[in-house]
């Protein structure tokens, strides 16, 4: 599949996910079992230490993970995820996640995902999730 057409498929599926866009999540990459996504963060996604809300780090893990992992022709469901979390981060920082596939069988896959602050490169988050591949194909519009 062509790359131009992976980004087509991966920014329709960020477009159907309705809590990516409450986070202010964009898609800055994307190829077959690899995706990248940025969000800045807002007032919104502070914990009440006043650092942003460890859920808010793991979503935009989480979203880089689905997007990469159903980049292929088959929907993949996430199974299992673990995260890391290596820095905090404050309100205006913008972080970037970056998925890429590490391992793919007919029925499993295994990606791992670096969450940064790309001002400065500084680790925030390490991730690692594995998706189940269903037999189900991904139907898109455009």
């Amino acid at each position: 599949m062509s790359d131009l057409k992976v980004r087509a498929q991966l920014t329709e599926l960020l477009a159907r996910d309705s809590f990516a866009k409450v986070l202010g999540i964009s898609l800055v990459e994307a190829g077959t079992g690899s995706s990248t996504v940025t969000m800045e963060v807002k007032a919104d996604h502070l914990n009440f230490m006043g650092w942003a809300h460890g859920g808010v780090i793991f979503s935009l893990a989480d979203t880089a993970f689905g997007l990469a992992s159903n980049s292929h022709d088959k929907a993949s469901v996430g199974i299992d995820a673990n995260v890391a979390y290596l820095s905090g981060v404050r309100e205006g920082d913008l972080i970037e996640a970056r998925a890429s596939e590490i391992s793919r069988t007919r029925r499993k896959a295994v990606y791992r995902i670096d969450v940064h602050r790309p001002s400065d490169d500084t680790a925030i988050a390490a991730f690692t999730g594995t998706v189940y591949v269903t037999e189900q194909p991904l139907a898109f519009e455009g």
